[in-house]
């Protein structure tokens, strides 16, 4: 079968180590089902991954992608949760330690499908399972927000915090974006945000919450940008993982930071269901076939996307 592979690891030059070609199909396994995928979303995560991050050499060749929705053997339509749960009690994400959705075939625990609803298409579906579900507990699970609450999001563009902005306005919360760039500053208004800022501005108040994936570029400001007792809620680091920590600000103002990342099964089906009944759908910034995968991991390694690649089979 076709598929997309992480073949060497190499920090420096991550698209190095990227093969697209054939690879066998996977083999069938107890509590297991096989899903033809039809569309499967590129996250930050596979670029991750060729970079060495939360794999190691030993477990290569690794089919990429972590999201995807697709056919069962016996006809159904689902998403994938990709979160597969281990004997030791470890979780582990597809592309870790079991071949992900980047392929024409992929073989997942038969607990994790999630019918995917008619109203949502293959390539909306398969936005959901990692960066609209990482957004889903963010807000609703860790941010201690509450409607009319106000939430700044960090980094308009990239695919979690598309979803930040496009959930937290349905969910009723005054929400605020910063970005480098004016044109996704732009977007982000159409969006939903209520208003934009250039990265690092002085915001008119101070907000009951952050949603934080970029890191150390934006980290001082998520901090100062906090009101007492607020709460930063961060599932990435794109810019770099070891800002400068602000603990006096922290303990002073008695602030929360709290991790977060990826989302459980019921969350999956909960943010399905938020789409059916709001019409809230997730952000595409583009389609690709499979087959035009690299030309999607240079569009996301240059920062160019704004909301998720997504590609067909």
């Amino acid at each position: 079968m076709f598929a997309v592979s992480a073949v060497r690891i190499d920090p420096k030059d991550s698209l190095s180590g990227l093969e697209l070609g054939e690879r066998p199909e996977p083999a069938a396994r107890p509590g297991w089902t096989a899903v033809t995928v039809k569309a499967a979303a590129l996250n930050h995560h596979d670029l991750w991954t060729l970079r060495g991050v939360g794999i190691t050499e030993d477990k290569l060749p690794m089919i990429l992608g972590c999201d995807g929705a697709g056919v069962t053997d016996d006809g159904a339509e689902v998403l994938i949760h990709s979160v597969i749960d281990a004997r030791d009690g470890k979780p582990s994400i597809l592309t870790e330690a079991y071949d992900g959705t980047f392929a024409e075939r992929v073989l997942v625990p038969t607990a994790n499908l999630v019918p995917k609803p008619d109203v949502l298409s293959w390539e909306q579906a398969a936005c959901l399972p990692t960066a609209w579900l990482t957004a889903y507990r963010m807000l609703f699970r860790n941010s201690g927000l509450h409607p009319g609450g106000t939430v700044l999001v960090q980094g308009a563009g990239g695919g979690v915090a598309t979803a930040l902005i496009v959930l937290a306005r349905a969910a009723g919360f005054r929400v605020w974006a910063t970005s480098r760039s004016e044109e996704k500053r732009a977007r982000a208004l159409e969006l939903g945000a209520h208003a934009v800022f250039e990265s690092g501005a002085r915001l008119p108040e101070r907000v009951d919450a952050v949603m934080e994936t970029v890191g150390a570029a934006t980290w001082s400001h998520s901090v100062k940008a906090l009101r007492p007792e607020g709460t930063i809620v961060i599932s990435g680091a794109t810019s770099g993982g070891m800002p400068p920590a602000e603990l006096t600000r922290i303990f002073f103002l008695q602030l929360r930071v709290v991790g977060s990342t990826m989302g459980s099964l019921d969350e999956l089906k909960a943010l399905v269901r938020m789409c059916e009944a709001t019409g809230v759908r997730p952000v595409v910034d583009s389609v690709l076939p499979l087959a035009e995968a690299r030309s999607g991991f240079e569009r996301m390694a240059e920062g160019e996307a704004f909301g998720k690649i997504v590609f067909t089979l």
